[in-house]
């Protein structure tokens, strides 16, 4: 009889590779790829969203580098990576604290490179400026070969955390910009003296603002290969983690946590995972950390239609583009962690992806605080959510028309006066959506048929739920429910068995509310 193996501590919020090692932790063993990376290049970028394992990666990459075999044991790198050489190694990382200043950034440098000049036994030159902390750093990395007798490795952890810190103050945001940039190029004239570099960071900032100079810099964000460096496979899943699964749904924790994609294998947002081992309950874990108020801000100003935000297309080089003053919304959002790749096809000379929400926890989450902007208060969507559950579970849509209508109303004139979003004419139908979106639902916009496209299917309990959407004031000719008839919208989902709901929905800006909601029902 097969004995499955013993459970092991959970890491949760653990980026220590020593800790996780000696402490008994599980470990998902990343270093065949890591050895690869160096294999691959000298100078590496990459780009995950937060709590994503980037600092584990760069610990990792540190214990491997001084030559810490013993932590190694078992591991894909303990027999093929040359032992008898050590490394020196500087680490820097923003991702302690918050800089506002660019003095305050100062003191975050110098503390990093205090703290390396101390590991290494290395003294700084009082003849350097106390504020020259590109000349401290090349210094250092001189000084770290010349001691050490090999060439150097650099590991900057959030290397971009000061910028985003301050990115809704655009001329600090700058500033930070200016200083890491300062401090970036000494990367370029210390090639010599070093031998890998990697930084990571939540958003690609272009070469041209940050990294201006460093040429051989080597952006793998979206390199396939190494689509799996950060997060758990679903391989990762049920093998390290098998002694977790039993008494949790399988398919669940696919729904839930899985489909992070940068164009290779689909992984698992390892905190999600984590927080689910241990609380045994299916949540929003690693939305919850991080409320999107920028992004949201953001999508407001823009007058986002949020059943777009699902189906974005986007070129390589948008995902890619990134500054204080150029902020496309497919690329934050896909840098942050809210869109990620669901298809690509290429073209001469470009690459166009196809993005998508990740999973249920980010398309609920993210349309739950839309819906909050959307309706102008913190408190109007919550039980109007859980109402439309109940309804949908019913199968009846009659009375979709009361809860809608009631919410519409209650959202208070005030709001729709002084908000930019109501004024748009894409509002009535985004208020919409985001109520089932929140929900996790199945969700097809503007789904195609041969006659046309629909602008809302909804599939779930059992039940096909059709809607076609109109604002009479800018269609005033006839009537949404007769498009669904006229244009035979029903009959791609005939072959399903299932009864469909065809509901014509009409909005009024004068009225602000619903002023019709007409249902016709087709039994298999």
């Amino acid at each position: 009889m097969h004995t499955p193996p013993p459970r092991r501590k959970l890491p949760i919020g653990v980026q220590t590779f020593r800790e996780i090692r000696q402490d008994g932790h599980y470990y998902v063993d990343k270093t065949g790829l890591i050895l690869d990376l160096i294999d691959a290049g000298k100078c590496h970028f990459l780009s995950r969203p937060r709590r994503f394992g980037k600092s584990l990666l760069v610990d990792t990459l540190k214990e491997l580098f001084e030559g810490h075999q013993a932590l190694f044991t078992g591991l894909a790198a303990d027999t093929r990576w040359d032992w008898t050489v050590r490394h020196p190694v500087i680490r820097i990382s923003f991702g302690g604290g918050v800089a506002h200043t660019v003095s305050q950034l100062g003191y975050r440098i110098q503390y990093n490179l205090q703290a390396s000049r101390t590991a290494l036994d290395l003294p700084r030159p009082p003849s350097l400026p106390p504020d020259d902390m590109a000349g401290d750093l090349m210094d250092l990395i001189v000084q770290a070969h010349a001691r050490h007798g090999e060439r150097v490795v650099v590991l900057i952890d959030e290397y971009d955390k000061p910028i985003l810190d301050n990115i809704d103050r655009p001329e600090q945001a700058r500033e930070m910009r200016e200083g890491l940039k300062n401090l970036y190029s000494v990367l370029k004239d210390a090639d010599a003296h070093l031998k890998f570099v990697f930084l990571t960071g939540v958003s690609k900032f272009s070469k041209v603002s940050l990294f201006s100079g460093l040429n051989h810099l080597q952006d793998i964000t979206l390199v396939p290969r190494w689509s799996a460096l950060c997060g758990y496979t679903d391989a990762d899943l049920d093998t390290v983690f098998a002694p977790e699964l039993p008494g949790l749904d399988r398919d669940e924790i696919r729904r839930w946590y899985n489909g992070y994609n940068w164009r290779g294998e689909s992984v698992y947002n390892p905190f999600d995972v984590l927080l689910l081992f241990r609380n045994r309950e299916f949540m929003a874990y690693w939305f919850e950390t991080g409320t999107p108020t920028f992004l949201v801000k953001l999508l407001t100003e823009r007058r986002q239609f949020t059943p777009d935000l699902g189906r974005l297309v986007s070129t390589e080089a948008i995902l890619s583009t990134f500054d204080v003053d150029t902020i496309p919304t497919e690329s934050l959002m896909f840098q942050a962690g809210y869109l990620t790749i669901a298809s690509e096809h290429r073209r001469p000379g470009r690459l166009d992806l196809q993005l998508k929400y990740p999973n249920q926890e980010v398309q609920s989450s993210l349309n739950d605080v839309l819906l909050q902007q959307l309706a102008g208060g913190v408190s109007v969507p919550g039980p109007q959510i859980s109402r439309l559950w109940d309804l949908l579970e019913l199968g009846d849509p009659l009375p979709l028309k009361e809860l809608f209508h009631a919410f519409f109303a209650s959202i208070p004139n005030d709001w729709y006066r002084n908000s930019p979003l109501a004024q748009f004419e894409g509002y009535w139908a985004s208020v919409f959506y985001s109520h089932f979106a929140a929900l996790g639902l199945d969700i097809r916009v503007e789904d195609t048929t041969n006659k046309g496209r629909i602008d809302m299917v909804v599939l779930t309990c059992g039940v096909v739920w059709v809607f076609e959407f109109k604002v009479v004031e800018l269609v005033p000719e006839g009537r949404a429910i007769e498009q669904i008839r006229r244009k035979g919208y029903a009959e791609k989902y005939r072959d399903r068995g299932e009864p469909i709901h065809l509901i014509g929905v009409e909005f009024s800006r004068v009225e602000r509310n619903l002023v019709a909601f007409d249902v016709e029902t087709w039994q298999p």
